[in-house]
């Protein structure tokens, strides 16, 4: 269900950036579980170039029974540019989820206005795919901005509503790469290193998909691919003793 969105960003990124593969843990990158009805396969993607220090995505194909494209793109250290985040869910054609922001490092009210308020443009013109669902496992208020697509749908709309809003967004997001200007000063550089690091810290912290992960692929390969490659700054709450990062 998901891969034109795999097909138009991988376009997108290779068309406009000098990519270069980043190496994904050993096992992490391809897995298959014939656990449950439909065997599941996960295949996982890793890039970086001088503007966007990590891109990844993920691609989980189980049939009929769930399609999940995720992806998060940090830009390089040196822009303070939200976090790109995707997170696309389908459990059979009418239980489909989906998620799609520009994830704000910082809240204060001028760097709201200068990066968020360029998309409630996109928001308004696709409002049947702001919801305004109420969020679980987060905080609306961190890592999420008020112009997020965030909704309930159907099969029918992720082709005709979602692939166009999402296009536009992926558009709105390099422009806005393009006009931010590069920090220097070392302060101000470890200010987003250290905001980047926390938001690995939130989401692994509180993602949901962890248990997707496990039901599939078990709960220690679950846990390695959540802290070595979707968050890998992130810290594992509870180290088992003798083990170590």
């Amino acid at each position: 269900m998901f891969q034109p969105f795999q097909e138009f960003l991988e376009q997108e990124l290779f068309g406009r950036f000098d990519l270069q593969s980043s190496p994904i843990p050993p096992g992490l990158e391809y897995q298959v579980s014939e656990r449950g009805r439909n065997p599941a396969t996960i295949k996982s993607w890793c890039y970086q170039c001088p503007e966007l220090r990590k891109i990844r995505y993920t691609y989980i194909d189980a049939g009929e029974m769930s399609q999940i494209f995720n992806s998060v793109i940090y830009p390089s250290h040196q822009y303070d540019i939200p976090l790109l985040g995707i997170d696309f869910l389908a459990f059979g054609q009418k239980k489909i989820l989906v998620v799609l922001d520009f994830q704000p490092l910082f809240r204060d009210e001028a760097y709201l206005e200068k990066y968020i308020e360029p998309m409630r443009v996109i928001r308004d013109k696709y409002n049947e795919l702001a919801q305004n669902l109420e969020m679980k496992f987060y905080d609306a208020n961190q890592y999420f901005s008020k112009n997020i697509l965030f909704a309930k749908t159907d099969a029918e709309t992720v082709v005709t509503r979602l692939f166009p809003a999402y296009q536009e967004y992926i558009r709105l997001y390099w422009e806005t790469l393009a006009n931010a200007t590069p920090y220097t000063d070392p302060e101000d550089i470890q200010r987003i290193v250290k905001a980047q690091k926390d938001y690995d810290q939130y989401s692994a912290d509180r993602d949901p998909a962890s248990g997707l992960f496990s039901s599939y692929f078990g709960h220690e390969w679950s846990e390695k691919f959540l802290y070595e490659f979707l968050f890998e700054d992130a810290v594992p709450l509870a180290v088992p003793a003798g083990s170590k990062k």
